[in-house]
């Protein structure tokens, strides 16, 4: 039996059709955003826009509506739930992502988000992507 090797092919111009084209991340580390960014480009996400704030990111939702977003759950000082409320209402599929595990409390309207635990694999982010959300 032949051994499998995962191959990285880029993705076709048009993008892939089970990706959203264009994904905005909601984080305050650097280094974690980076590392997200990277992994959706190579997964043919066409557009990626990080930013590190509640404010930021309903700015950056007013200006243009994103196909899918990843919200870290704890920003400094604050939390993405206003995020969540407005993506919800622009029936904008996203999913938390945290470091704290099961013991980050999240609001019930949000209990039923599926959340992606720092670190994530690729294997689960690209999976959250491909599902949107649901």
């Amino acid at each position: 039996m032949q051994p499998t090797t995962s191959i990285m092919i880029p993705a076709s111009p048009g993008g892939s059709a089970a990706m959203p084209a264009d994904v905005l991340i909601v984080e305050d580390d650097p280094i974690i955003a980076i590392d997200f960014e990277d992994r959706l480009l190579g997964f043919g996400v066409r557009s990626v826009r990080t930013v590190g704030s509640v404010a930021q990111a309903l700015d950056a939702i007013a200006r243009r509506a994103p196909d899918f977003a990843l919200l870290d759950v704890s920003l400094i000082r604050e939390k993405s739930f206003a995020i969540a409320e407005r993506l919800a209402a622009l029936k904008i599929p996203f999913v938390f992502v945290t470091g704290y595990g099961a013991e980050t409390s999240i609001p019930a309207q949000f209990a039923a988000r599926p959340r992606l635990q720092k670190p994530c694999s690729s294997d689960a982010l690209e999976a959250a992507l491909q599902a949107r959300g649901a």
